[in-house]
């Protein structure tokens, strides 16, 4: 797996129509589709071996961005058994959502994969459209931009009722100290059945950008389920060596029942 990580693959979860505000206002998302206290665990594998898992879970924190009040999001991943071996992940992500608007005021990255070390600190200043490094450097930024993590949460707060195949929908997402649009595309219903059953779920593709990371709409598939907690549930992605595949293999403290799964 590449220097980007498995929470990369996260955030083609985000399927964000971005709307332009006055520097004076903060979007309001209503959100119903996650609380504090939930917590999602998936697990990365190649074929039939378990390679690695990730963790994705919201706590509260007395934390605040700008006066404003905050979630704290924390991201996990890690190899596991023989994979610790030859290529060890050992990663973390954090970012501190604002609670009315879901977009983020700190982010952290910790990643070190295969002895491949990245240590990120961003501070977000919506209110004066920048975002600073751990060095005192700023970046440009429109109000409301997302990070990698951030942004996986602010797509499950939309509103799909009407969505059509093939729409594409895009978002501004803060990455590596470059702002840049990620785009996505609505492929349509899918039951999908994972190892903790069958779900209806909508897929996404990628819409594939020159210069960026997957070659095809067809190396990145992602399904999330068609209930109101809007879980990504599967994840499938092309890589030189293979095919990866992250699945959700536990849940906890959800705001809604798992319709989608069927019995």
């Amino acid at each position: 797996m590449n220097r980007y990580s498995y929470f990369f693959l996260l955030s083609f979860f985000s399927l964000i129509i971005f709307s332009s505000f006055k520097w004076t206002d903060f979007p309001n998302v209503e959100n119903k589709a996650f609380q504090v206290g939930e917590k999602l665990r998936y697990r990365i594998n190649f074929g039939f071996v378990d390679a690695g898992e990730a963790t994705l879970e919201l706590k509260n924190t007395s934390k605040k961005g700008n006066g404003r009040e905050l979630i704290h999001a924390v991201g996990i991943g890690k190899t596991l058994g023989a994979f610790n071996s030859f290529y060890k992940v050992d990663d973390r992500y954090e970012t501190f959502l604002d609670k009315k608007g879901v977009f983020p005021w700190f982010f952290l990255r910790r990643v070190d994969e295969g002895g491949y070390k990245i240590n990120q600190d961003y501070i977000f200043k919506h209110h004066i459209g920048k975002v600073e490094n751990s060095i005192g450097k700023s970046f440009k930024i429109p109000i409301a931009a997302q990070d990698m993590i951030s942004s996986f949460y602010y797509a499950r707060t939309l509103n799909f009722k009407n969505i059509k195949k093939g729409q594409t929908f895009e978002f501004p997402c803060f990455m590596d100290e470059e702002l840049f649009k990620l785009k996505v595309k609505y492929v349509g219903e899918e039951y999908i059945n994972i190892r903790k059953g069958k779900f209806l779920c909508m897929k996404f593709v990628p819409v594939v950008q020159t210069g960026r990371y997957f070659k095809s709409e067809e190396d990145v598939s992602f399904w999330v389920t068609s209930d109101a907690n809007r879980i990504p549930i599967l994840v499938k992605a092309k890589i030189p060596v293979g095919v990866v595949k992250m699945q959700l293999v536990e849940w906890s403290g959800l705001r809604n029942d798992l319709t989608s799964k069927i019995k």
